[in-house]
């Protein structure tokens, strides 16, 4: 090999940690994961080190210097705890066509200052026609249309944004690591680079990732552990609703969720999302319950619809869900038999949470059972209640965090009975009566199923 060039080298890296091992195995001995090993060329070079800074006393570090930037869309800074950290670098995920460049161009085009926006997946046509619909055409903002790092790390220093764009972090690929791009040494290697550049300029950094289909972010898992913030951005693809959450979050708590609603002009916050997910509920029906749950500190009423048929002789009954852990409902059908007598053995069941949202929240297994069998029974519960509390394996009725939340929620959308766990605090709304049930039995009694 001619002096000069830099030597490459065979390395298998693990697709979920990073991990790199000198030959294949069937399991990566860093993260226990199996069939993970991806073979990849890497070429060795001399690390550049930078100098070191002087340690400084914790009390003489300005704290003012980590304050957030208001992002001036007001559900995206509910989840970021207030806005962008300058420096900072945010990772977002979610499925294609759920509306990820649309929510980063509108966050350019409010933001303030001058911005970048590196799309290395479209043509600068093609976000420039999306910018129109957008109303985000704007003189400060920059586009390019480039998927070598060299020249994004360049553009960034001559432009000198306030905040930089990179959709998606998978395409970009840096020559001197000669791995071909979206590996495992590509995507590791170039977004350590562009974490080390927010962090010398000060400046907000935001990438787009893939996700796999199990909804988990693509690449390694040291990706997610390079960057200060993941954001995953989930709905259905046939449904207005978007939802915003934060997995990972540095400077603030990840338990805040943001709403947004895919409208012609593009995403719009939901400040009120329970009337969102009730507007279109029909009173009456058998099968149908509202439970106020929570998601992260937000109080939300959503609807559980439940549908029962008998199941065909000899074949094994089906449980269906939308929204509901599967094996969630399953356990809630297991106690209805043995603990309510309800005969749920023979039954298929199809259940689902209205309006597209997805909730794993132990607060909505008393509505999801009441569901059941009111669809079974054939018997609506009344319009004016809501039921919440979760289940337990021997058929109580277990309390839920954030009770008076929850109460006070439901009075704000005018019911007037609430079905919860015994131990509920009295509701602060004095037209709200709480109907208190100790166990699964006592809980449909009191919603006149039995």
């Amino acid at each position: 090999m001619m002096a000069g060039m830099a030597k490459s080298r065979i390395e298998h890296v693990c697709g979920d940690c990073g991990a790199t091992h000198t030959k294949w195995a069937g399991q990566c001995s860093s993260c226990g994961q199996w069939n993970t090993l991806v073979e990849e060329v890497a070429v060795a070079s001399a690390p550049t080190i930078p100098a070191a800074g002087p340690a400084s006393r914790i009390g003489d570090v300005d704290p003012l210097t980590s304050r957030p930037r208001a992002t001036c869309i007001g559900e995206l800074d509910r989840v970021l705890g207030g806005g962008l950290v300058a420096g900072s670098v945010t990772l977002l995920g979610g499925e294609p066509g759920i509306g990820k460049s649309t929510l980063l161009l509108q966050l350019l085009a409010a933001f303030g200052g001058t911005a970048l926006y590196v799309t290395a997946e479209e043509s600068a046509q093609q976000v420039r026609l999306r910018a129109e619909r957008l109303d985000a055409v704007r003189p400060d903002l920059w586009l390019l249309a480039e998927t070598a790092l060299p020249h994004i790390l360049a553009s960034i220093d001559d432009t000198k944004p306030d905040i930089v764009v990179i959709d998606s972090v998978q395409t970009v690929h840096d020559p001197a690591l000669g791995s071909p791009p979206g590996s495992v040494v590509q995507v590791r290697g170039c977004a350590q680079q562009l974490v080390n550049r927010a962090k010398q300029r000060g400046v907000p950094v935001v990438l787009v990732g893939h996700v796999t289909k199990e909804g988990s972010l693509a690449g390694p898992r040291v990706l997610e552990h390079l960057v200060d913030t993941v954001l995953s951005f989930e709905g259905e693809r046939h449904h207005a609703l978007r939802l915003l959450r934060a997995t990972k979050h540095r400077f603030g708590p990840t338990n805040e969720l943001g709403l947004f609603e895919m409208v012609g002009h593009g995403l719009e916050g939901v400040p009120d999302p329970s009337e969102l997910f009730l507007g279109d509920r029909r009173t009456g029906i058998p099968g149908s319950a509202v439970a106020p749950t929570i998601d992260g500190q937000r109080p939300l009423l959503v609807e559980v619809q439940a549908l029962t048929t008998p199941a065909p002789p000899n074949v094994p009954a089906r449980r269906t869900t939308q929204g509901i852990d599967s094996n969630r409902l399953a356990l809630l059908l297991a106690v209805l038999q043995q603990r309510a007598r309800i005969p749920t053995s023979q039954t298929d069941v199809y259940a689902s949470t209205v309006g597209g949202v997805r909730l794993a929240e132990p607060g909505l297994d008393l509505a999801a059972c009441l569901a059941i069998v009111s669809a079974m029974n054939d018997r609506p519960l009344p319009a004016d209640m809501a039921v919440f509390g979760e289940v337990g394996l021997g058929g109580e009725i277990r309390q839920v965090a954030h009770t008076p939340r929850r109460l006070a929620e439901a009075a704000r959308l005018g019911f007037r009975r609430v079905i919860g766990p015994r131990s509920a605090p009295d509701p602060d709304d004095a037209h709200l009566h709480l109907l208190r049930a100790a166990t699964l039995p006592e809980a449909l009694a009191a919603a006149g199923l039995t």
